[in-house]
């Protein structure tokens, strides 16, 4: 069974396209479909349809993906392990995360990790729209949200510390909140679907139902409408610390800090062993951030 074969398949599974597959691999249309007609005679059955608009996996084909996947992991795991020609991860990286935080955290960081790994290839997708990875032939995802069981590794790369916020406007105009109850009586911006606000405080665990103000799905809208005045959001630390260190929001209840299990995760399929290029990136950037990433440290006012 040829390597440069299952590599293919694996890649046709995602795009559905023989041709588009075979062109990120350098072969022409014709010798893609040699490899999946050779890779089908060496496993003696057929593992996708073709039409003229549309390839598909066939029943077999889906049963054979997962293994050709962990072959194709251990290919690149063996050669890792024996430092062949000083191996060193290799191919593209096909990655998926946040607008906002594939802009403002992971571009600024991409300089070093290239330079680290130099025969690596990266095709980002920044977007806040949640991608399937298998779907869509991603390796990696950074999701910024509390995970639920699902079929996907998670390994966490730092926290998400989530924190309330106002302008100095905002709050010479309307006052400033000393309970999350007073939050009722404040104008609020909210992410959609997130309105229920939850305190922890010294009678416990506190739920306030806000009234929105402003809505929208975007979390840097949310942050710089606070900035400009409009009222009081949730903001996360990495994403305001900017503004809090120029003075532009101010953390406010500060003695009722949000109830929140939000963290920063790298994800990617539990179907695939967790290839060179996959572990390469998760380390270089779970070091980078840690568990005190530099935005909370350069968040705390003097």
């Amino acid at each position: 069974m040829n390597i440069d074969h299952l590599r293919l398949f694996v890649r046709v599974a995602s795009t559905h396209n023989i041709s588009q597959a075979g062109e990120e691999q350098n072969l022409s249309p014709a010798v893609a479909s040699s490899y999946i007609n050779k890779l089908e005679k060496s496993v003696g059955t057929r593992l996708v349809h073709r039409t003229t608009r549309h390839v598909s996996l066939t029943e077999d084909g889906e049963a054979f993906l997962p293994h050709a996947e962990d072959v194709l992991a251990s290919v690149e795991a063996a050669q890792a392990s024996v430092g062949i020609g000083n191996h060193s991860p290799a191919g593209t990286l096909r990655l998926t995360a946040p607008a906002s935080f594939g802009r403002m955290h992971l571009m600024p960081q991409m300089k070093g990790f290239m330079q680290a790994y130099p025969n690596l290839t990266l095709d980002c997708r920044f977007s806040d729209s949640i991608v399937d990875l298998v779907e869509g032939g991603f390796d990696i995802a950074i999701r910024n949200a509390e995970l639920k069981s699902s079929s996907l590794i998670a390994r966490k790369l730092a926290p998400d510390n989530r924190i309330l916020c106002a302008s100095p406007d905002y709050l010479a105009e309307y006052g400033t909140p000393q309970t999350p109850q007073e939050l009722t009586d404040h104008h609020c911006l909210t992410l959609t679907g997130l309105d229920t606000w939850s305190f922890s405080g010294p009678a416990g665990n506190q739920v306030i139902k806000v009234k929105s103000r402003l809505r929208t799905d975007n979390g840097e809208a949310v942050r710089d409408a606070c900035a400009l005045g409009l009222g009081i959001t949730i903001n996360s630390t990495w994403s305001a610390y900017q503004h809090l260190q120029q003075g532009s929001l101010i953390h406010i209840l500060q003695d009722y800090p949000l109830v929140s299990n939000t963290a920063l995760w790298a994800v990617y399929p539990s179907s695939r062993q967790l290839a060179p290029k996959v572990r390469a990136f998760i380390d270089y950037f779970a070091a980078v951030f840690t568990d005190h990433p530099y935005w909370d440290r350069l968040s705390k006012t003097p």
